[in-house]
């Protein structure tokens, strides 16, 4: 009777205990496989990455624009938004009503109290008056503008940390904040002596006279609201400017300071190197001399 053959039967040890055949190619002695999505290792470094990824995010997103030197070029730039508001109001307020008749749902012939030769006088008088003070508004507007998207650009340039930034985008704010400040300063005296000195024009004092006859006593020749208005935030506007000039100053110096400190740890990283290595050296002559 044949038999099967031996090498297909389990072998059995010297203690008599069975011992299942093994295939050449068996690797259980190797250390277990984990998928790459169940590693510890790789599951650790992936949400350290994604953690650091994220807080560079809202870094990048609000620290730097929400430091003190953006904050104070947003002010900036809302200051002079409302310069801007406050001398186009006060135009449209100083036109007269003649000026507001033509904006619609105006009708100067049922509403104003003027008639005949007077009003077509008043009419006369707010165009020249108009005229006179166009200069003031349009200077006005194209100054604001002008300052405006400027502190917009340097405070979404400067949307990083000091040290990242280039040295023209620091120096450029320095230079624009400090011009911004003298120019408001005197932007701000330039423009209420050119309202007073149209408000003492004899255009004015006759258009004051027409007006008060029919009642509108509010119509003088004495500086308006808005334009009190114009000269207040632009006064605020340069104190914003000098205020950052400042902090732009502080901030380029501790950029300074950090630039040096860090030439300085890299000098003696690469000295305490080449001690290190000349060490190994003559250590490893001793060594062979021996």
């Amino acid at each position: 009777m044949s038999h099967p053959p031996r090498n297909n039967r389990g072998h059995r040890d010297r203690n008599g205990e069975r011992r299942e055949n093994r295939a050449p190619n068996d690797r259980s002695s190797r250390p277990p496989y984990y998928p790459a999505q169940d590693r510890p290792e790789t599951n650790h470094a992936r949400d350290s990455a994604r953690d650091s990824a994220r807080q560079r995010h809202k870094e990048s997103s609000c620290s730097h624009i929400c430091s003190r030197r953006g904050i104070v070029l947003i002010c900036s730039v809302l200051t002079n938004a409302l310069v801007l508001i406050c001398v186009v109001a006060a135009q449209m307020v100083m036109s007269g009503l003649t000026a507001m008749g033509g904006m619609g749902g105006f009708d100067i012939n049922s509403n104003f109290n003027i008639e005949g030769t007077e009003l077509q006088q008043v009419r006369d008088l707010d165009m020249q008056f108009s005229q006179m003070r166009a200069p003031g508004i349009y200077g006005g507007i194209a100054f604001s503008l002008v300052f405006g998207v400027g502190s917009l650009m340097f405070a979404v340039s400067g949307n990083k940390a000091p040290h990242h930034l280039s040295r023209k985008i620091l120096y450029g704010a320095l230079v624009f904040q400090a011009v911004g400040a003298v120019f408001y300063v005197v932007a701000v005296g330039l423009y209420l002596h050119f309202v007073i000195s149209v408000n003492a024009t004899d255009v004015c004092q006759k258009r004051e006279r027409l007006y008060a006859r029919s009642g509108y006593t509010w119509m003088n020749c004495n500086v308006g609201g808005a334009d009190a208005a114009v000269a207040m935030f632009g006064l605020i506007t340069a104190i914003l400017y000098a205020v950052g000039a400042g902090l732009t100053f502080q901030t380029i110096r501790g950029v300074k300071r950090y630039n040096q400190d860090r030439k300085r740890h890299k000098a003696e990283q690469r000295e305490a190197e080449r001690r290190e290595a000349s060490s190994q050296a003559s250590l490893r002559a001793d060594t062979t001399m021996v």
